[in-house]
C-alpha cells in the first residue's frame, strides 16, 4: 500500500467507507454509463460486489485510498470446501465483472492480472510436471546452481515479506511447498471458473454458515 501511496486495488468488502455522492453517482450511472440495473447500487447479479462496485467507482472516475494504519482482519474458511467455494466464487466473480465492464482504461490493470493468472496456471503446471519427469527419470539428483540459487532468493523474498508475522509465519515460509501447493490450489479454481463461465453454469455463493459457539 506504501509503494501505490494508498491506492487500492479492490475495496474490501468487509470494511469499506463511501461517500454519499459517491453511491448516488453510482446509482445514476447503472444501465447508462455502467453495466447494472438504473438506480441500484450494487450490481446484485455480481458475485462480487465489493470488485464490482471499485470497478464502477473506478469507471466513474472516483478515488479510493487506504490509510496506512488501517488494517482489517476477516476470518478464514474453516475447511477446504469453504474454501474451494470462496474462491471460485472470488474467481468467477472477477471474470463475469471483467466481461461486463469490457477492456477499458481502468480495467486493464485488472485484464492483466487474470492473463498473469493463466500464464501462472501455465508455468507452475509445466514446473511440477517436469521435476517430476527430471526425478523419474534420472538415477542421480543433480543440482542446477543457477534455479538453486533463484529458488534461494524466492524464499528469502517471502521470509521477509511475512517477517512481522513472527517466527511460525517465518518458518512457513522457509519451507516453500505449502505455499507451492496453495498455488496449485487456486490455479485449480482458476480453470474451474473459466471452464464454468464457458459451459454457461450457474454460480451460487454458498454461504458459510457459523454455529454460535463457533463464531464466538
Amino acid at each position: 500500500m506504501r509503494r501505490r501511496r494508498g491506492r487500492v486495488f479492490v475495496l474490501t468488502g468487509t470494511a469499506s467507507i463511501f461517500r454519499p455522492v459517491a453511491l448516488r453517482t453510482v446509482a445514476l450511472g447503472r444501465g447508462r454509463s455502467i453495466p447494472g440495473t438504473h438506480g441500484d447500487v450494487y450490481d446484485t447479479a455480481a458475485l462480487t460486489e465489493d470488485n464490482e462496485l471499485t470497478i464502477a467507482l473506478k469507471s466513474l472516475g472516483a478515488l479510493m485510498v487506504s490509510p496506512a494504519d488501517c488494517t482489517v482482519v476477516t476470518e478464514v474458511m474453516p475447511t477446504w470446501r469453504t474454501l474451494w467455494a470462496q474462491r471460485l466464487r472470488w474467481q468467477r466473480g472477477a471474470l463475469e465483472n471483467l466481461g461486463a465492464y469490457g477492456v477499458t482504461p481502468q480495467t486493464f490493470r485488472y485484464w492483466a492480472q487474470q492473463l498473469g493468472i493463466g500464464y501462472g496456471v501455465i508455468a507452475l503446471g509445466a514446473y511440477l510436471l517436469l521435476a517430476a519427469l527430471t526425478v523419474l527419470s534420472m538415477e542421480h539428483w543433480v543440482w542446477f546452481p543457477f534455479w538453486t540459487g533463484l529458488g534461494a532468493l524466492f524464499i528469502a523474498e517471502r521470509v521477509v515479506t511475512v517477517w512481522r508475522g513472527g517466527w511460525r509465519a517465518r518458518l512457513l515460509a522457509l519451507t516453500l511447498f505449502p505455499e507451492l501447493l496453495f498455488a496449485a490450489f487456486l490455479n485449480v479454481v482458476f480453470v474451474k471458473g473459466i471452464v464454468d463461465i464457458s459451459l454457461g453454469r450457474q454460480a451460487g455463493w454458498k454461504h458459510v454458515t457459523r454455529s454460535p459457539a463457533l463464531a464466538g
